[in-house]
């Protein structure tokens, strides 16, 4: 497996195989020719049917100021559902071509080449073989990531921990319509302040909770800087428990940032094994990783052994499945940003069981994951994130 920095990218929302992705293919295609007149891209797949609404073509132009784009919604067969078509062109005559696929949470691959991306530091791809190399060792889950990655791993956690607390406390702060005509109030600040007469305990977690996940949801929404967790889609759902770990419960950053490695070798798992491209498997590859990544985070903030993680991020993952991504409009805001919220809850949910039944579970986690990926191959396209079924033509049609 790759390493885990990988999971956790830095960039403009609203979509990290929409936005963050196509921008570095442009930045990487330029590279190539930079002396190219000008360039010509052309889209396909879920790119061409959502690309305008997540705004793929003006990410495309930050990184290729002189290019054309071409949404090819015709098309069909194409080796994966997230393709771009690269094109220089100079006196009118093209100098290079290269196709680039958009694999998820921001990371691209350009056809015929090997990125840096693909160094493989584990020699583990399931996590039965995880667990069984922490129990050869003696280690801990978060210690054996960092014996594999090396002491630069918690400085660079430590930067993505800080751009995560910047978007939730950005997102606390603002108010207004988000882009993209359908005028999406930002609710964060609200459910942040206004406390329920009588409110318990548990209701006042849940509520904070959901604020910081609408916070980052909405910063990603309104394309601002966001950390792909492991997409743009679902950024808010792992910052927001452990924000809330934090600073509402006390825990300190160094534990913190531990259940952050915690989190990004679960999504490397699924990453590997199967996908984390709402385009390639629906939504459950995208919230149901970050639901399954937030479970085992949070299990291991506790202090649960690594029966207890794993069985959190598959109770987590297991009650996303079938999940379909149908963004209305392509736009990442309905039902996206209530989904994050709403995943946050179910990963706290899944700690509290995995701590008491996990010497009671049938289906490990690799299972689940193979689950997701053939659930997701069985999905009908239209539900892997085209705007084409669903929501999506509901709320039109309504």
């Amino acid at each position: 497996m790759r390493s885990i920095k990988s999971v956790y990218k830095i960039g403009n929302g609203p979509s990290s195989s929409h936005t963050v992705a196509p921008y570095r293919a442009a930045q990487v295609f330029k590279a190539m020719y930079p002396d190219a007149d000008f360039y010509q891209v052309t889209l396909f797949g879920s790119l061409a049917f959502t690309g305008e609404g997540h705004g793929t073509g003006k990410a495309i132009k930050s990184g290729l100021p002189n290019s054309k784009i071409i949404f090819d919604r015709a098309t069909s067969d194409i080796p994966h559902p997230n393709t771009m078509l690269f094109q220089a062109f100079k006196d009118n005559n093209e100098i290079g071509r290269n196709r680039i696929f958009s694999i998820g949470g921001g990371s691209i691959r350009v056809e015929g080449q090997k990125s840096d991306e693909d160094d493989e530091i584990y020699p583990q791809k399931y996590f039965s073989e995880i667990i069984n190399s922490c129990r050869e060792s003696d280690l801990t889950l978060s210690q054996f990531i960092y014996k594999v990655e090396g002491s630069s791993l918690k400085e660079y956690l430590s930067k993505i921990w800080n751009a995560m607390k910047t978007s939730i406390e950005r997102g606390l702060k603002a108010e207004g319509i988000l882009p993209g005509g359908l005028e999406v109030a930002r609710k964060a600040k609200i459910l942040y302040e206004k406390r329920c007469y009588n409110e318990s305990a548990d209701v006042t977690m849940n509520r904070v909770i959901a604020a910081y996940a609408y916070a980052v949801s909405e910063e990603n929404a309104d394309e601002n800087i966001v950390v792909t967790a492991p997409t743009c889609g679902s950024c808010g759902v792992l910052p927001s428990v452990m924000y809330y770990m934090e600073r509402d419960r006390g825990f300190p950053e160094d534990e913190i940032l531990d259940a952050l490695a915690v989190a990004g070798i679960i999504g490397n798992v699924i990453r590997t094994n199967a996908s984390i491209s709402g385009a390639e498997c629906g939504c459950q590859a995208e919230i149901g990783s970050a639901c399954s990544m937030t479970a085992g985070a949070l299990a291991s903030l506790y202090g649960l052994n690594i029966e207890q993680i794993e069985y959190a991020a598959e109770i987590a993952m297991e009650h996303n499945l079938g999940l379909t991504c149908d963004p209305v409009k392509g736009l990442v805001q309905i039902p996206c940003i209530e989904r994050n919220a709403v995943a946050a809850m179910r990963a706290i949910s899944s700690v509290n069981l995995s701590r008491f039944l996990f010497a009671t579970r049938k289906i490990s986690f690799d299972e689940v994951v193979a689950t997701m990926y053939r659930t997701g191959k069985d999905m009908d396209e239209k539900y892997r994130e085209t705007s084409h079924g669903g929501l999506a033509q509901i709320y039109f049609n309504s």
